[in-house]
């Protein structure tokens, strides 16, 4: 115990250390995508003014280029220059499509020679093939080590050579959703920790759909924190956060899902403020200066039919958890580039390709500047220019001033492609050790002056001391991991950390633990069991052998305060579920995103889980629901199924294994096997008439084989006898390896006060392939 707890303080205090400058950021890096200042802004210098495409032209300030692609931005660690891309044949036709990836690449800083790439598929996902890459990726200078969050919903920690460090599979562990518009946050490092926000749905505390932050362990993915400083979900959001020390508190603050921008503290989680200034969903990053938190939207806002905000909030002056507004500009749609801060100036640009340059400190404007039609990509300032970019294949280079703006240099990206058709660009500039680095749809670019030699200013220490308080008074406990899946009966060692008022680190602390049974869902009297197992006085936990699946909490107790600790139970193989044990009204134990979109009820003289038709939400009337880990591979999946005719509409229903879906089209009478419909990568199709009110049996088989996976599906009513061959096959060429087991419901013909087409399943199992 002293051996861990000294091991665990002296990362604290190199933690604390990091705060003021960290030691282990070389000069010039870019590991935020927002810069080292999280701000917008470079300290580089001696940059070039202009460019040209044809290195051999004088002066083109060409150092390289290659030809991947992207629509985020470049991160600049060590040497290296690492993007987050999509990976594949540019076409679409079936041979091509199933070919389609996503991807990080590295290459070298200097040179542009590539290093190395990591593919990954796609899957279970509505974002199209257009916008793959959409986040951006966020480095570690201590460790090297980058992170990465794909479409699909993996997070990854890849160390500087391409090798995983750790993964998580954040949709089929935590139920996050995607969305259709390809709108997630970015992940964001600070300390030991890495930071991701998402919309989510998945059991317990988190049935209900919402916008959740969650901490991991940056060197071994352990969950260290949950936090919901928000309830209601206006759809998928693409704001990043960033890290701020206002009035001794370390914050990461964001925009968030519901119209709202928050603060958070970064080792605990706990909500310190919140502001609403927009209706729907915040797309764009914050910037902040001092106390003062800068934050854009390009909606509707509450109290006006005016579109478009900008808020400037003194996050000092906190009031009843709210911080105090010191001005508003409404009617500037700034909806997806984030602002600049620097030397008293907010840069903000609108989506119509303006930019506007206000006073920060009261939000008049000093100036607007028309440089493009579309905008998505974020400004860059350095070297007293603005680097930036219009989605219709023009990069510019301007000339802030006083009380102008001049265009240096626009510079047209023709398609490579020959068709004339623009090269969009949705990113923003990387500026590291003298060169910009940014990506068009079709290549990445370095351009720089050749015989650069300035030193980069020295960047000041924004963040400041936060430095824990001596004789502070414990207010927070947390359990540590905070978040763990086991199987039957698997143990985990918890611990017991206590911080002060500001989120600061005081010690490790010996607690009493317990199981108790959870709080019961908003609005229900449902009583839910605690988890079944034994927790120990020092916190080890060793669940039930005989419950194949469950979830519950962990409870500890010290200094007079409490924590919670989340535990779901995974079932293992082989697996069956008949939904005779489990309670009408509840759903199995150790399922993900089952709670508020199925129930178990009675038909026909028996239980079976029934998905929900009363909810014309996309978020709740299209669902996966998955039952084991990622990890499960080489398995069959069957499952009895059966929909309802509600009009003219009958549900689309299926199983998944592997990460691949059997379904069954209600309105077009098909079959299908998919993994990725948004593009779709997979889509072999044929027709297949079924009928509402009939009982089918499903099976669905995947076997990986080599460099490929054997997909089988099997269809018929479940009172006949079962066809000797398979009623569909594919042979994947680039096979999902691994992933859960999982059923797929579509309620379809949902009208705002009439249920529509619901789904029922009966006879659930999964076993191994032999």
């Amino acid at each position: 115990m002293k051996r861990v707890l000294s091991t665990l303080a002296g990362g604290i205090l190199a933690f604390s250390f990091y705060l003021v400058a960290s030691p282990f950021v070389a000069a010039g890096d870019w590991t935020h995508w927002r810069g080292p200042e999280q701000t917008g802004v470079s300290r580089e210098q001696d940059l070039p003014e202009r460019f040209s495409l044809n290195p051999n032209v004088p002066q083109s300030n060409l150092i390289w280029k290659q030809p991947y692609g992207g629509r985020s931005t470049p991160l600049i660690m060590n040497g290296r220059v690492f993007i987050i891309d999509d990976a594949g044949p540019k076409g679409e036709t079936p041979e091509e499509r199933v070919l389609k990836q996503e991807r990080v690449v590295a290459f070298d800083a200097d040179t542009g020679k590539v290093l190395w790439e990591y593919r990954f598929n796609v899957f279970q996902s509505d974002i199209v093939a257009s916008r793959l890459g959409w986040t951006n990726l966020a480095g570690d200078p201590e460790t090297g080590n980058i992170y990465a969050h794909g479409t699909q919903g993996f997070l990854l920690c890849l160390d500087r050579d391409g090798k995983l460090v750790w993964s998580h599979s954040l949709t089929e562990e935590y139920g996050r959703i995607s969305g259709y518009g390809g709108r997630m946050a970015s992940p964001i490092v600070d300390g030991d920790l890495v930071i991701q926000g998402m919309v989510n749905a998945s059991w317990g505390d988190q049935a209900r759909g919402g916008n959740r932050f969650v901490a991991f362990d940056k060197r071994t993915g352990a969950v260290v924190w949950w936090s919901q400083p928000g309830d209601q979900v206006r759809g998928t959001y693409y704001s990043s956060p960033v890290v701020a020390v206002i009035n001794g508190e370390r914050l990461v603050i964001s925009g968030a899902s519901d119209g709202s921008v928050y603060a958070l503290k970064v080792r605990t989680g706990e909500k310190v403020w919140g502001y609403t200034f927009g209706a729907r969903a915040i797309n764009t990053s914050p910037v902040v200066s001092g106390n003062y938190v800068y934050i854009t939207h390009g909606e509707e806002s509450p109290g006006t039919n005016v579109q478009g905000r900008i808020i400037c909030l003194d996050a000092g002056k906190v009031v009843k958890g709210k911080p105090t507004l010191v001005w508003q500009v409404d009617g500037i749609k700034a909806s997806y580039a984030s602002p600049i801060i620097h030397d008293d100036r907010l840069y903000v640009p609108d989506e119509a390709g303006n930019l506007h340059c206000f006073d920060a400190s009261n939000g008049k404007l000093i100036w607007k500047f028309r440089y493009g039609r579309v905008v998505k990509g974020s400004p860059v300032w350095a070297d007293d220019k603005i680097y930036l970019a219009d989605v219709n294949a023009t990069f510019l280079i301007l000339k802030p001033a006083a009380s102008q703006c001049v265009r240096l240099h626009k510079q047209f990206f023709p398609s490579t492609e020959g068709t004339g058709a623009n090269v969009e660009i949705n990113g923003t500039p990387a500026v590291a050790n003298g060169r910009v680095y940014f990506m068009t749809r079709d290549e990445i670019y370095c351009i720089g002056k050749p015989n650069h030699n300035a030193k980069s200013i020295p960047i000041p220490a924004r963040l400041g001391a936060a430095l824990p308080v001596p004789g502070a008074k414990a207010t927070h406990l947390q359990i540590f991991p905070a978040d763990v899946v086991l199987g039957p009966g698997d143990s985990q060692a918890f611990k017991a950390r206590t911080y002060d008022a500001n989120g600061q680190f005081l010690r490790e602390v010996k607690a009493e633990w317990s199981l108790p049974s959870p709080p019961s869902p908003p609005n229900s009297k449902v009583v839910i069991p605690p988890l079944r197992g034994e927790i120990d006085p020092e916190g080890q936990l060793t669940t039930a052998k005989e419950l194949p699946g469950q979830q519950g909490i962990v409870v500890a107790k010290a200094d007079g305060l409490v924590a919670r600790g989340r535990v779901r139970v995974a079932p293992p193989l082989p697996y069956k579920q008949d939904f005779k044990k489990v309670p009408l009204e509840r759903t199995p134990g150790g399922w993900i995103n089952c709670q508020g979109k199925f129930i178990v009820v009675e038909k026909d003289g028996s239980k079976v889980l029934k998905k929900l038709a009363d909810n014309p939400n996309p978020l709740l009337c299209r669902a996966y629901s998955y039952m084991g880990l990622p990890s499960l591979t080489n398995y069959t999946i069957q499952a009895d199924v059966m929909g309802e005719q509600k009009r003219a509409d009958l549900p689309d229903m299926g199983i998944v294994a592997n990460r691949y879906t059997l379904e069954l089209d209600g309105n077009k009478q098909r079959l299908r096997i998919l993994s990725w419909e948004a593009l779709p990568r997979i889509d072999k199709v044929r027709a297949w008439e079924w009928k509402a009110d009939v009982w089918y049996r499903m099976r669905l088989s995947v076997h990986v084989n080599g460099d490929k996976a054997e997909i089988r599906g099997k269809v018929w009513p479940r009172d006949e006898k079962e066809p000797a061959d398979w009623s569909i096959e594919f042979d994947d060429p680039l096979p999902n390896r691994e992933g859960s087991p999982a059923i797929y419901a579509y309620a379809t013909g949902i009208l705002d006060k009439e249920p529509g087409a619901a789904v029922y399943y009966d006879n659930v199992s999964v076993t191994p392939n032999k």
